[in-house]
């Protein structure tokens, strides 16, 4: 028993080392280029006005988050109100006319019945009902019509998004069809303006590299490529988690890609510096580690290896690097 656990205590230096190294294998790397990008929405929706008259009331700011059909003001217009007033006098003096039709029907009708009352006076009283109801109905639409224009004058959100701007303020008068607010659907893109001479390397599906304010790196890919060349640079959409959804218009340091090389990527953290050289701990066939000197490119972060490093000088591919 003594002896197993000796032995097991000899092979642990082994295991560890072999768990902590790094096989040296030529990869796939693009050749990254800078540009600046900016947040931007895909889509910037006015909010409109129905009806013409003077805002009396507004309920967003800019920067404001809205949902679709939420009130963002309301618009009054003095000649409706006026308007509302006559046809409800209208409509009282209609159906005062209507009961007062109906009852000299119904007195006639009992006349008529016991044989006091003629025909012709039964047909008339009852023409003169028929033409009150039919005038209170014509009323009653010329109400409901009034209502739906005065209903018109909510403005409503078309969409949910971010209030962007908001050109008017309480009293102002606005006109059918002018807008109220801008607001910014919340499918923000990062919208990239890439010189011409790189539109050849610049594909759908490619990778970009967002330089985040905390230091870490954050990974996107181009969505889409506008095929209209504008003042000489090439636009393009690109999808990013975590660009974020109040500032439109952010500027952002983006990394694209600029063609693709054979090269060797390896982690920085089997990287030594000392005396401004660096050092890769090399294992030899034999088994010993030596320190090689290597000549170390740009950092190659990616998704799936933060801290990776190109290696320009120094090493081989199959070569077993041990972590320091």
């Amino acid at each position: 028993m003594r002896r197993f656990l000796l032995a097991f205590c000899l092979l642990l230096p082994d295991l560890a080392s072999a768990a902590s190294t790094f096989t040296v294998e030529p990869v796939t790397t693009t050749d990254e280029k800078a540009v600046f990008a900016t947040v931007e929405s895909l889509d910037v929706v006015p909010a409109r006005v129905r009806t013409g008259g003077t805002i009396a009331n507004l309920a967003v700011k800019e920067g404001d988050r809205v949902t679709r059909d939420q009130v963002l003001a309301t618009v009054a217009d003095q000649k409706l109100i006026l308007t509302q007033a006559s046809l409800d006098a209208q409509i009282a003096g209609v159906k005062a006319q209507l009961t007062q039709a109906q009852t000299e029907l119904g007195r006639t009708e009992s006349l008529f019945r016991s044989g006091v009352a003629s025909r012709a006076q039964l047909d008339q009283l009852t023409m003169a009902t028929n033409v009150a109801g039919n005038t209170l109905k014509a009323r009653l639409a010329e109400r409901a019509v009034l209502d739906q224009q005065m209903a018109e004058g909510q403005v409503l959100a078309p969409t949910s998004g971010r209030v962007l701007k908001v050109p008017v303020t309480v009293g102002s008068v606005v006109m059918s069809g002018e807008p109220v607010a801008s607001i910014a659907e919340q499918d923000f893109v990062l919208r990239l303006r890439v010189p011409e001479r790189h539109a050849r390397f610049l594909k759908a599906g490619d990778p970009v590299r967002v330089e985040g304010a905390e230091g870490s790196p954050r990974f996107g890919m181009i969505a889409l490529v506008y095929p209209q060349i504008q003042d000489g640079r090439v636009v393009a959409d690109a999808h990013v988690e975590g660009l974020g959804d109040y500032f439109v218009g952010e500027r952002l340091r983006v990394w694209i890609s600029g063609g693709a090389r054979q090269s060797f990527i390896v982690p920085s953290s089997v990287i030594v510096t000392r005396f401004g050289l660096d050092y890769a701990r090399l294992r030899q066939a034999d088994g010993t580690v030596i320190d090689v000197p290597v000549q170390r490119g740009r950092e190659q972060p990616r998704p799936d290896q933060p801290d990776a490093l190109e290696i320009l000088s120094g090493l081989h591919a199959g070569d077993v690097l041990v972590q320091p």
